[in-house]
């Protein structure tokens, strides 16, 4: 049996749970015990946690939502916890004795929350954080260079060309445009090679959308990665890392009516569905966990990351992304796996910030 997973609306907070395969096996059940210390009432009433979220980039709305979704879960396990925007305040903020945080988790979606911008100021701040270090940031946030690391690893991903906008206008828009459909062919996936959200994304299935589509692309980059489309199931696989030991949670199948997942259907309760795991075949499921984790060790990720597939028709995983900072609002993705696999979200980020504690992460550690 598979669990089918309407989209939640804005109260949701029930864990999904009977997750099973079509072999009736249970997939996991709850989190394995963390080597670390768990600290006391006191010592995380004690302790400082700050989050950032906010920025000033297209997807500030949805760092907002992630921010105060995991400062609540923190606070309902007894942690002390604030959060700040990306403003003219935080390096005071950072640098006060008086406010010195002992964990830091970035919630910045997009620009400086993901191309490793955000985790340099809190490394020459010498502020321990939740997240992937800003060298494997940078690596994961280009697009294009995140399929070349991982295509070496062994994974498959759809064939792409990356052209920036100056390109168009110095060979002519219409010839480009002419050899895209002739050489990569339709149907083609348009994206900016840097953001999230999908932003700027468009399924061009006609010649006719391409320059709309191309529009739409540069006006959140200025960089176009146009990608051969892949028909198929699109499978999100989130991985979580906690005392060195990472873990893919089940593969999370995202079905909508029109066939992508943007922006709308990422944030707008209505008939976008889940179902974890994906109804595919258990030995797809298997090696979509197993991908995911090549992916997350490949690009040198840390704590926490999600990366996205489209299973083609021959049972193939695609790899598309990995994300650095997913969300983590009511209606994200990572949250919904990691509930289906059993997990409390209050307990599970406790143990993730517990985990940053003992590592002792001072000085870019």
């Amino acid at each position: 049996m598979v669990n089918r997973v309407s989209k939640p609306d804005a109260a949701h907070t029930d864990a999904v749970h009977a997750v099973t395969d079509g072999d009736s096996e249970k997939v996991v059940a709850s989190a394995a015990k963390p080597s670390h210390h768990v600290l006391s009432a006191e010592e995380r009433k004690n302790s400082s946690i700050l989050v950032i979220c906010g920025g000033l980039s297209h997807e500030r709305d949805v760092s907002l939502s992630s921010g105060h979704r995991v400062a609540g879960f923190l606070e309902d396990a007894g942690w002390t916890v604030q959060l700040h925007d990306m403003d003219s305040e935080l390096l005071d903020y950072l640098s006060n004795p008086e406010t010195h945080p002992d964990v830091v988790w970035p919630l910045l979606h997009g620009a400086n929350g993901e191309d490793g911008s955000i985790r340099d100021i809190l490394e020459m701040e010498d502020v321990p954080y939740v997240g992937s270090r800003a060298k494997a940031s940078r690596t994961a946030w280009s697009k294009p260079i995140a399929k070349n690391v991982v295509r070496k690893a062994g994974l498959h991903t759809p064939h792409s060309v990356t052209l920036p906008e100056s390109m168009f206008r110095e060979l002519g828009a219409t010839k480009v445009i002419d050899l895209l459909v002739n050489s990569v062919g339709l149907p083609l996936f348009i994206k900016p090679t840097m953001g999230g959200s999908a932003m700027g994304c468009t399924l061009v299935t006609d010649a006719e959308q391409l320059p709309q589509a191309m529009v739409s692309c540069f006006a959140y980059g200025n960089v176009a990665l146009v990608e051969k489309a892949v028909v198929g199931t699109e499978v999100s696989v989130s991985v979580l890392e906690v005392d060195g030991d990472a873990v893919a949670l089940p593969p999370l199948e995202i079905d909508t009516p029109n066939g992508t997942y943007d922006y709308d259907a990422r944030y707008t309760p209505g008939p976008t569905e889940f179902f974890i795991p994906a109804r595919v075949e258990r030995s797809i499921l298997d090696e979509l966990r197993a991908e995911a984790l090549t992916a997350h060790k490949a690009l040198g990720l840390r704590d926490i990351s999600r990366t996205d597939f489209i299973v083609d028709k021959d049972g193939v995983p695609q790899f598309l992304e990995s994300n650095v900072t997913p969300g983590m609002t009511d209606t994200s993705l990572l949250p919904e796996s990691a509930l289906a696999a059993g997990y409390h979200l209050a307990d599970l980020y406790s143990s993730m910030v517990e985990s940053v504690l003992s590592q002792n992460r001072h000085r870019g550690a």
